[in-house]
């Protein structure tokens, strides 16, 4: 449906030539603002209306209560099976947040859902072979259960800043009628949708200029001019870059095939797909600077890590 709409404002009704620069950009930029403001109203209001049924604070006491990080690893499974990329998988973090989801756990998923979807998955079978893609799926997993246990364990959720509750304990008000609940959720939705618009509109036009005007390829081919620091500079060239596993794969496939080692390769994909300026303006306004540091540097460092164990031990 994203796709179709983008084609008839695109080339329909501006009229602009299929294959330039500026059309890449235009149509990214159509796209991706459609996609995730209606994913951010659609995904927020279903389950602000979930949450008239449910006592928040009891569910919370009941996630915080999993043992040896079995919430977290729920949540990183359910980021796997989701084929969003980093912006993409926004809306459901954020409505894991208002559902009073302990903040590990609501990382868990954002870290993984860009990382591995079935997709990329597939994909990286076929390209790279079946155990190689199984220990990629499996290493994004660990990341993202790791990720979030550690980010639980410090204890930051004051640093979420999007819509602080003042006063109102949803649990305590009263929904006499269905309709009551669909208007409160719909309220939910569009409240969100409202104070994050803009910032999805300027981080995704960052991210269209980018895959307008700078080609993935250069930032692929650059990475193979270093050595012994090819990893870390291979993640500090892919943050810039938006878009998913399933886009970079067959780019990573080449360059490797080029000689590029493969878990610098790897590195690059994931913090292509993981980390992304468009992603950091949007939580900008979900958490605070602080927060956002820990969350981009954590991922950072996990993605390195992946990238040294695969050039080490994986050939």
């Amino acid at each position: 449906m994203f796709q179709y709409i983008a084609d008839l404002i695109v080339y329909g009704w501006i009229g602009m030539v299929e294959g330039e620069k500026l059309t890449n950009a235009v149509y990214f930029f159509v796209y991706d603002v459609m996609k995730i403001l209606v994913l951010i109203f659609v995904v927020v209001s279903v389950i602000a209306f979930v949450r008239t049924f449910v006592d928040a604070g009891r569910l919370k006491k009941t996630m915080e209560k999993s043992r040896f990080g079995l919430g977290n690893f729920a949540a990183s499974i359910f980021g796997a099976v989701t084929p969003f990329c980093s912006c993409s998988s926004i809306p459901i973090f954020i409505g894991f947040l208002k559902a009073r989801m302990p903040l590990g756990i609501a990382f868990s998923f954002l870290i993984t859902s860009p990382l591995v979807n079935e997709v990329a998955f597939v994909i990286m079978g076929g390209l790279f072979g079946w155990k190689l893609a199984a220990m990629y799926a499996l290493a994004g997993i660990l990341l993202g259960v790791l990720g979030g246990l550690l980010i639980g364990a410090l204890g930051m959720d004051k640093e979420i800043i999007l819509d602080k509750v003042k006063g109102r304990d949803l649990h305590s008000m009263v929904f006499k009628k269905f309709s009551n609940r669909l208007k409160y959720a719909a309220s939910e939705g569009w409240k969100t949708f409202k104070k994050l618009a803009p910032y999805v509109l300027g981080g995704i036009a960052i991210g269209a200029g980018l895959h307008g005007y700078v080609p993935q390829e250069v930032f692929m081919n650059y990475v193979g001019k270093f050595d012994i620091l090819a990893v870390p500079v291979a993640v500090l060239i892919g943050v810039p870059v938006y878009a998913g596993c399933s886009t970079v794969a067959p780019i990573i496939f080449s360059i490797t095939a080029g000689g590029v080692p493969l878990g610098t390769s790897l590195a690059l994909m994931m913090s292509v797909a993981g980390l992304s300026l468009p992603e950091a303006m949007i939580l900008k306004r979900v958490m605070s600077f602080k927060l956002l540091g820990v969350f981009f540097g954590m991922v950072a460092v996990g993605i390195m890590l992946v990238g040294w164990g695969f050039n080490l031990f994986v050939i």
